[in-house]
């Protein structure tokens, strides 16, 4: 059209209507559910050692505290039955805003349904979200989910690395209001997530990891695991959007091989690619593989180490080309992956010098080989710098495997934020 000529009537109609699809469009891609909190679910096991058979529940309440990462004005939480071996009963279950030390605040509690009814019967083998519920929540909130289990549900579907005390009811539904609980644990039972939904630009990290992303050697009952004071870090950024950092760390778990849960490569679609939000995704995985593989062991629990020991081991060769996959199926949908070098481990029960020649191989790609997105260098925060195959003391929790709460500071304080846009 040329210079100072009136653009025809309905030409204006058609650019009005064009501008306010755009804007509508931009409003729907800012809008939207965000992972706010997970934990890896499991399958049950028996009593291995010190550590206790997976729990059962049967006409209970079980109420649970968890803290979120990002902020919304809607919640919804995935309830699990995924390694169940039959349907699962919700009696009925509710959510509301805690206090830092798992207590209701008065106003906010919320029934939850499913589908529009109070209860459900989730069937093996499943997930299943709850109606989303209005709930407005800071970032960093507590919120108190409260499950009521009529039946026997058989050994549960749970992550056992809680490090969060629950509380499980005498018989009956308590659901609303307080009770004296007959027991308490710390695993997280029948729930894996919770999403937020938020009319502003939200993204999630994913974290995949092991223990030491787990929190294993942190203060319970104080969020002091890395995962989450880098939600900490995030959250305390003016201006940079709300992020969501789900901690998918199962203690015990390897890359390559089952055993503690499903190894990492058959566990990524469930645990990393389904997440509403998802970004980025920090890959921290391998010093099980590598002291499985080739630890001496002894002690208490050695029969049960030797039993997960695989036939292939994990070489360098055979780590590398089980990263390369986790990027590939990452950037088919569009993440950003981000590479953690694997910290030191001598001292660790399963040490061997065979590992850590793995280890400095291993690191050395993830530093130089170019395949992540960026580089978290953990292995340089946390070593000693006299001794490089070891944590350095404060930062380790006695085991010489695990960070201590300065440790997982240490990490979370390492990460380059502006990674994260």
């Amino acid at each position: 059209m040329a210079k100072g000529t009136r653009m025809p009537g309905r030409y204006w109609v058609i650019a009005i209507c064009l501008g306010t699809l755009a804007v509508l469009s931009r409003t729907s891609e800012a809008a939207g559910w965000t992972a706010s909190w997970g934990a890896a679910p499991l399958p049950p096991s028996p009593a291995m050692g010190p550590f206790p058979a997976t729990p059962t529940f049967s006409n209970q309440t079980i109420r649970q505290t968890v803290r979120l990462s990002a902020g919304g004005s809607r919640i919804r939480i995935r309830f699990t039955n995924e390694y169940g071996t039959r349907p699962l009963s919700i009696g009925a279950a509710r959510v509301s805003l805690a206090d830092a030390r798992g207590a209701v605040l008065p106003g906010t509690e919320r029934a939850l349904s499913f589908a529009g009814k109070t209860s459900a019967l989730i069937p093996a083998a499943a997930p299943l979200l709850s109606d989303p519920v209005d709930l407005p929540a800071r970032s960093l909130a507590y919120i108190s989910i409260s499950t009521y289990l009529p039946e026997d549900t058989g050994p549960c579907t749970c992550h056992a690395v809680g490090l969060q005390t629950a509380y499980v009811s005498d018989t009956g539904n308590f659901v609303a209001g307080e009770f004296a609980p007959r027991e308490t644990n710390s695993a997280r039972a029948f729930i894996s997530g919770v999403a937020v939904y938020s009319t502003t630009p939200a993204k999630t990290v994913a974290v995949l990891g092991d223990s030491i992303s787990d929190g294993v050697g942190s203060t319970p009952d104080s969020n002091r695991r890395w995962p989450d004071l880098l939600a900490e870090r995030l959250a305390a950024r003016p201006g940079h959007g709300t992020f969501g950092v789900v901690n998918m760390g199962i203690s015990g778990n390897r890359l390559l091989d089952d055993g503690a849960g499903q190894s990492a490569l058959a566990r990524f679609d469930r645990d990393v690619l389904s997440l509403p939000g998802v970004a980025y995704v920090i890959i921290f995985e391998g010093v099980n593989d590598l002291g499985i593989s080739f630890g001496q062991f002894q002690g208490p629990m050695a029969e049960v180490f030797r039993s997960l020991v695989p036939q292939n081991k994990a070489t360098a060769e055979a780590m590398i080309a089980g990263y390369r996959q986790l990027i590939d199926r990452a950037h088919g949908k569009g993440l950003k992956v981000f590479g953690a070098t694997i910290i030191p481990y001598e001292g660790a029960a399963y040490y061997s010098p065979e590992g850590e020649a793995v280890r400095q191989q291993i690191n050395q790609w993830i530093r130089t080989g170019g395949a992540f997105d960026a580089v978290l260098d953990f292995d340089a925060v946390i070593r000693d710098p006299l001794r490089s195959t070891q944590i350095a003391a404060p930062l380790q929790s006695g085991d010489h495997l695990h960070g201590s709460d300065l440790g997982y500071a240490a990490i979370a304080k390492s990460i380059n934020l502006a990674l994260f846009d």
